[in-house]
């Protein structure tokens, strides 16, 4: 190869290396930049999926995407009006969470809170429905492949969620200001819970006591009242306005002292006062209290009768209806004597007159179930107890015949006793009573009744106590006594009987019968005792001429001696024997002082001078005319009896007061 072949060859490999080294340079250029682009790669990779679900729609056919355009429009319509109620409940939270706000204006705060009640309802009603038609919008977008499966899997899990919302849609916003009304409710209930203040006590006339609660504060309990149940809190109202109530009921019950209904007496007799201040202080609850509080419930309430109703049942057992049924029992349960059964027709009387009150306060109330049971079983008791007593008094007062009669001749306490305890029974306070309750207890066995049989009934036990007295006289030993006892005793009937009710119902002339006893007793008293000693005192044989004189003066000796023996006598004897009536005993000294003094007197005058010069004259002058005349007068004045000088001895021997314990069961009667 000659040189000049060779340069060309030099140059062309020269060429070609210059090539070769720019090729290199160009791929290590391309290497370090394709080194640099990796992780943008990767970004685009990642981005691919949302690209191509992006772009999918528009490379769906135009057809199903014009087709999707109005179902999307129907689904969304609904979302929006649903999203925009929302955002209306969230500008509701200033008005209703202020501070004061409900104080402040009621009226205001209860209207928004009713347009919160209405956008609740709405989202109620409407919330799911929208979350459905969207819901059916992913579902048509999946089926129809325009838009990317995964993302259209999480939009439709998020709108399951939306169908059935657990959580409150408000954010607790109703549930906020419903606490806020319950605390302006137990705010206004506890600014008006002073207790009523108690006047005097009038047992014939009882008003309604007016509610101290406003009727603006009772319009604003009403409102808040009918908000909170309708939106079921109703349990929690009751619990708070039956507290406030029953609480002023208490504290307004404290004031009458009402221990007594806990700790009453065993005995008919001392229970009296008891029983006409629990009729009292019952009426007042019943008509004034209670009324007060039945007629608030009721406002307050309105149109929620059960719920009135259930709260004013809690109200009425702060005022403790049940201990004053409790203190009724325990009236009925005392043991058995008449005077008893004046204290169960008291009773009875109070509930009889309350009984329209009852019924509208605690009739057809399944809250007073037990109120009305208690009544009922009380007004049983009353009726049977009252009803047993009476029908045995008959037999009572027969039993007393076989009694010793007092020993000092006056009238027997149990005389005295029936005589006015009869007179009660027929008096205007008693008879309606033990009437209507002998009506309720025939009627129970299906047997009429009528008041003649009641004025029968105690007549007979008055005639009954009657045919007492002729055992009762013939128990004496001592005749003249007797005779006192029957002249008292029959004295004692036509005075206490006489221009009374009963008395009438005997008539005239039965009690003019007890007087003209009275009358023949006293003169065969007077004949047999006072009347026997001024013939002692006769003047036969005196002679006062010279010869005679001594024989005389042994005389007037030994007939002074006689007189003074017998006058001792009978004075000491009659010292221990009473008249009871003022009258009668006045009438009854003043005769026996003019059967002896005049006589003793004129004797004395005529022949005291005989024996007064005499040494042993005051062994035969006893007593002077003045003396005895006072002697005479200050006879059969009543002591003071033992308790218990005439008793009522039972079958068992056991030895009671008549006044307590006139009773013995018709069981133990052979």
């Amino acid at each position: 190869m000659g040189r000049g072949d060779g340069e060309p060859a030099a140059a062309s490999i020269a060429a070609a290396a210059r090539s070769l080294r720019a090729g290199v340079e160009k791929s290590r250029a391309l290497g370090q930049a394709l080194a640099r682009a990796g992780p943008r790669l990767d970004e685009i990779q990642l981005a691919l999926p949302a690209l191509e679900a992006a772009v999918r729609p528009i490379r769906a056919p135009r057809a199903e995407l014009s087709a999707a355009g109005p179902h999307i429009d129907r689904a969304v319509g609904p979302a929006a009006a649903v999203l925009k109620v929302f955002d209306a409940v969230h500008g509701l939270e200033p008005p209703l969470l202020a501070g004061g706000a409900v104080a402040g204006d009621l009226p205001g705060y209860l209207a928004v809170l009713g347009r919160l009640e209405e956008a609740l309802r709405f989202l109620s009603d409407n919330s799911g429905l929208a979350a459905q038609w969207l819901a059916d919008i992913v579902e048509y977008l999946g089926d129809h492949d325009l838009a990317d499966p995964r993302f259209l899997a999480d939009l439709a899990v998020t709108l399951e969620g939306l169908e059935k919302p657990s959580g409150d849609l408000d954010g607790g916003l109703l549930a906020a200001a419903l606490n806020m009304l319950e605390a302006e409710f137990r705010c206004l209930l506890a600014g008006h819970c002073s207790p009523l203040a108690m006047q005097q006590l009038n047992a014939t006339s009882a008003s309604v006591v007016p509610s101290l609660i406003p009727a603006a504060t009772v319009h604003k309990l009403s409102l808040i009242l009918d908000r909170l149940i309708t939106n079921g809190r109703q349990d929690r109202c009751l619990s708070m306005y039956a507290d406030a109530r029953g609480g002023v009921v208490s504290a307004s019950l404290c004031a009458l002292g009402l221990d007594y209904l806990r700790n009453p007496f065993d005995d008919a007799q001392a229970l009296g006062p008891g029983v006409e201040l629990w009729g009292r202080h019952l009426e007042f609850v019943v008509r004034c209290l209670l009324e007060s509080e039945r007629q608030l419930c009721n406002k307050v309430f309105g149109k929620h009768k059960d719920g009135a109703s259930a709260c004013f049942a809690e109200v009425a057992g702060h005022a403790g209806v049940l201990d004053f049924l409790k203190f009724g029992h325990a009236a009925a349960d005392t043991k058995k004597d008449p005077i008893k059964l004046l204290r169960l027709l008291e009773v009875f009387d109070s509930l009889n007159k309350l009984r329209l009150d009852f019924n509208r306060l605690f009739g057809g109330k399944k809250a007073c179930a037990e109120i009305q049971s208690q009544t009922r079983d009380l007004v049983k008791l009353l009726v049977d107890g009252a009803v047993e007593i009476f029908e045995e008094l008959l037999v009572q007062v027969e039993l007393q015949r076989y009694m010793p009669p007092p020993s000092d001749g006056g009238v027997p306490r149990i005389v005295s006793f029936v005589v006015e305890y009869c007179n009660r029974l027929l008096g205007e306070k008693y008879r309606p009573v033990l009437a209507q309750v002998l009506t309720i207890h025939r009627s129970w066995r299906k047997e009429a009744f009528s008041d003649k049989m009641l004025v029968n009934a105690v007549l007979n036990i008055v005639k009954a106590l009657e045919a007492n007295f002729d055992v009762w006289s013939k128990a004496y030993d001592n005749v003249t006594l007797s005779c006192l006892f029957m002249m008292n005793t029959h004295w004692h009937f036509f005075k206490n009987l006489k221009a009374t009710k009963l008395g009438e119902l005997l008539g005239d002339v039965w009690l003019q019968e007890h007087e003209q006893f009275k009358d023949y007793y006293l003169t065969v008293f007077m004949r047999d005792s006072w009347g026997a000693l001024s013939p002692l005192l006769n003047r036969e044989g005196l002679i006062l001429f010279s010869k005679g004189r001594a024989t005389a003066k042994d005389l007037v000796k030994q007939r002074l001696k006689t007189f003074n023996a017998s006058f001792d006598e009978m004075f000491r004897k009659q010292s221990a024997w009473v008249i009871p009536d003022k009258d009668l005993r006045e009438k009854t000294c003043a005769l026996v002082v003019q059967s002896i003094v005049p006589s003793y007197r004129s004797y004395m005058q005529n022949y005291g001078p005989l024996v007064d010069q005499d040494a042993s004259a005051n062994k035969y002058v006893k007593y002077t005319v003045d003396g005895l005349e006072k002697m005479l007068s200050a006879l059969f004045i009543p002591r003071p009896r033992r308790v218990g000088s005439f008793q009522i001895r039972h079958s068992n021997d056991n030895i009671t007061s008549p006044m307590t314990g006139l009773y013995r069961s018709a069981s133990t009667v052979k």
